[in-house]
């Protein structure tokens, strides 16, 4: 009978230990409360479009394809430089005056020019007065008016030389001015008040630009080329206007490399309607890619970063939550693009994931 009675205590304390056993199985598992439930979010991982942001710096150009370039007309000395850099202008407002010597010999060789016009008329007159009165003969009369001709030539190419140099706005005494062809800014000015401008310099004195567009010249490095193309939409944010933001595309790019900055120049161009945009001006160019590629998406605010690496928790039910190691591509904006550790469908908790991610390690 003892034997029996300690048999049957000895059962009851094995089942007993099983019990415990089997409660601290389910204690390990960590389930999530109906508070909790209530107060996580979640979001589905799904294909997306593969963007990426690339941000650059850049600066403002003036489009060199509507400029004007101001050329002397003549060597010498800029008596005037009335206009600055930066300046606004009008049409046919003058920007500097210059005295030069060949200018003041054109109007002496016209001066020349017209008295040999005055003698070969004079001359030609009176072979004609003759040649009707049958004292000069036919040759004669040819001859003066082959040389009043002549002297008509001389005059008109001096006439040509003084336009080109100038012509209503120079003088015999040699001065000649430059003005404005368009209304705009001067955007390059290369000459000041006493400076001589030498027959052998071929430089513009000054050069002026609407501004209405404007371009952006960019830099890119060699690790980045390849994920810039022409067309590919760029925003541009200026320095001096922190929280304005334009948007254009990529115009053109160049197929070399400066051996300076080791960096390839890519060039946006953008309207200026406002006129914010000044040349050499710096500017932020954030360049977005378009190819249309599809990849695994996230919401960025999911990813718990740990020691070099980056986790989600994924969500199935109440009790059944697991952490998973992602494989981070990029992030763009609230995007984050990975190639591992989930699959399109799956359930992330994306507001106090944290704390769950804190419990499920821990176990």
């Amino acid at each position: 009978m003892n034997r029996l009675i300690i048999l049957s205590m000895l059962a009851s304390l094995l089942l007993f230990s099983c019990d415990k056993k089997e409660v601290k199985a389910e204690s390990d598992n960590f389930v999530l409360s109906d508070t909790m439930a209530r107060m996580i979010q979640l979001d589905s991982v799904r294909f997306c479009t593969m963007d990426y942001e690339l941000s650059l710096s850049g600066e403002v150009n003036f489009n060199e394809n509507s400029v004007i370039k101001i050329f002397p007309r003549g060597s010498g000395q800029v008596l005037e430089s009335k206009v600055s850099l930066g300046d606004k202008v009008r049409r046919g407002q003058v920007l500097a005056v210059i005295r030069s010597a060949d200018v003041a010999g054109n109007y002496a060789d016209l001066n020349s020019a017209n008295a040999d016009v005055m003698i070969a008329k004079r001359q030609l007159d009176n072979a004609e007065g003759l040649y009707k009165n049958g004292i000069a003969s036919e040759r004669e009369f040819a001859e003066a008016k082959e040389n009043y001709q002549k002297a008509l030539s001389a005059k008109n190419k001096v006439v040509s030389a003084i336009n080109i140099n100038g012509g209503g706005n120079s003088n015999a005494n040699g001065q000649y001015i430059l003005t404005s062809p368009i209304d705009g800014y001067i955007v390059e000015k290369k000459t000041n008040a006493g400076d001589f401008i030498r027959p052998d310099n071929g430089e513009n004195l000054f050069t002026i630009s609407d501004l209405k567009d404007v371009w952006v010249m960019a830099n890119v490095y060699e690790t980045d080329i390849p994920k810039v193309k022409q067309g590919y939409n760029v925003k541009v944010i200026p320095s001096a206007y922190g929280d304005k933001v334009m948007y254009g595309k990529v115009d053109q790019i160049s197929q070399v490399i400066d051996p300076q900055s080791k960096a390839m120049r890519v060039r946006i161009v953008l309207p200026n309607n406002e006129m914010l945009l000044k040349p050499d001006m710096f500017v932020r160019v954030i360049v977005s890619n378009i190819e249309g590629y599809r990849a695994l998406c996230i919401p960025s605010k999911s990813v718990i970063s740990q020691e070099g690496k980056n986790y989600v928790v994924i969500y199935n039910s109440k009790n059944d939550l697991k952490v998973s190691e992602v494989n981070v591509l990029h992030t763009v904006n609230n995007q984050t693009f990975v190639g591992s550790g989930v699959e399109a469908g799956q359930l992330l908790v994306t507001d106090k994931q944290l704390f769950i991610f804190n419990e499920l390690i821990s176990k």
